[in-house]
């Protein structure tokens, strides 16, 4: 099983691309200045009625047309109050079900963050893992929000090779949970563990740890949170966790297909169709609502921003909690994963778009993300500011 799920992790998920007192006042020190810059881009014009993304729909069609690997694509556009414009190319359909590998790392993010809100759950983000947890460890020190901003100092993907045991949170036999898997992960250190707040290393073991904590905390199974938090004020159809990794031939494209749901991968086992990942960007732009239901504070949708992997000391990156944030487009943050989905947010503008991806080979799984990074987000602003072009002019140099 080891070697499977290490091959597996390696061509796919390797693909895509100090203290918590001092690190919760470094924290505020950012938030603020999110929350000062967010308050400036409030006062933009909402986007026009009437929007005309054909030169999006061109672009993605032509990106079909002139892929060899894909069969299909398909995107949604949203804003604050709803759904802007949907299509589908290929073999894609609206309803199509898809595994969404790390573009799950935001909603798992806002499950947490709704955990730590709510008032009858003992969950923080700042609190180290070792008061929750009720087995002795060797990351106690860690907290969820270093965890899911990939500073926590517990190695990532980049280790894969190494994990060993830790290889379990990527099974779906059913000798494995959530807790069972965890366990092993908080009491197995593994190799190169650095110092907390000190390096950003993506992925791995430390979104796991942050979710059981959240569900240790809350006494529930994870995707017990998630449909409280997420998909029941949302009424989300299909989106839920699970754990194809080890072998991602066995997804059919249906929910009754999906194993591993009581060892959910959380940093990249959701599935979702476009209706259900439309509503979850609204939040982003919305305040925190779903509908007229509250899921998140301003703040707590504000932290999600906040640069916390630029501002380490080793490998800076600049990553917020589950959103890249673009150093060439001001505002935009985005959530790529292996397979090829990406999902991003405007916050100048209010808007959001998910692209789905059904081909789960990875030959060739970097060509949409760098589409949607080189090319669409620009035009997609280009038509909701009122001056849509074609997007080809946006092709990087």
């Amino acid at each position: 099983m080891k070697s499977a799920i290490v091959f597996v992790l390696t061509t796919v998920l390797l693909a895509a691309a100090g203290s918590v007192a001092a690190s919760q006042n470094r924290f505020m020190g950012l938030l603020n200045t999110v929350q000062s810059v967010r308050q400036g881009e409030q006062s933009s014009q909402p986007p026009p009625a009437g929007l005309d993304f054909s030169p999006v729909d061109a672009a993605f069609q032509g990106f079909l047309d002139n892929s060899p690997i894909f069969d299909g694509i398909s995107y949604v556009v949203v804003d604050a109050d709803g759904v802007l414009h949907t299509a589908t190319f290929g073999d894609h359909s609206e309803d199509l079900v898809v595994m969404l590998a790390s573009t799950s790392k935001v909603p798992a993010v806002m499950t947490m963050l709704a955990a730590a809100e709510d008032p009858e759950v003992n969950f923080s983000m700042d609190q180290p893992i070792g008061e929750v947890l009720p087995y002795e460890g060797v990351y106690g020190d860690r907290t969820p929000r270093q965890m899911v901003s990939n500073t926590s100092g517990i190695p990532g993907l980049r280790l894969l090779d190494d994990y060993g045991d830790h290889l379990c949170q990527f099974s779906f036999l059913s000798l494995y949970t959530l807790e069972s898997c965890g366990e092993v992960l908080f009491t197995t250190e593994l190799p190169d563990t650095q110092a907390a707040g000190t390096v950003f290393d993506y992925g791995g073991s430390q979104w796991q740890l942050a979710g059981l904590t959240a569900s240790v905390a809350a006494n529930a199974e994870w995707n017990q949170l998630v449909d409280r938090y997420l998909g029941e004020p949302c009424d989300l159809e299909v989106f839920t966790f699970g754990n194809m990794w080890q072998d991602l031939t066995r997804w059919e494209g249906s929910p009754d297909s999906l194993l591993g749901t009581q060892n959910p991968s959380v940093e990249g086992g959701a599935i979702t169709n476009l209706a259900d990942y439309a509503k979850l960007l609204q939040v982003h732009l919305n305040g925190g609502y779903c509908g007229a239901t509250r899921v998140l504070s301003e703040e707590a949708v504000a932290t999600m921003q906040v640069d916390l992997g630029g501002v380490v000391e080793s490998d800076p990156v600049p990553y917020g909690m589950g959103w890249w944030i673009s150093t060439e487009h001001p505002g935009v943050f985005d959530d790529p994963g292996a397979f090829g989905a990406i999902s991003f947010i405007d916050t100048g503008r209010g808007i959001g778009a998910y692209v789905a991806i059904d081909d789960y080979t990875s030959v060739d799984s970097g060509a949409p993300i760098n589409l949607v990074r080189d090319q669409i987000i620009e035009c997609i602003q280009s038509v909701v500011d009122g001056q849509p072009q074609s997007c080809e002019d946006f092709i990087s140099e």
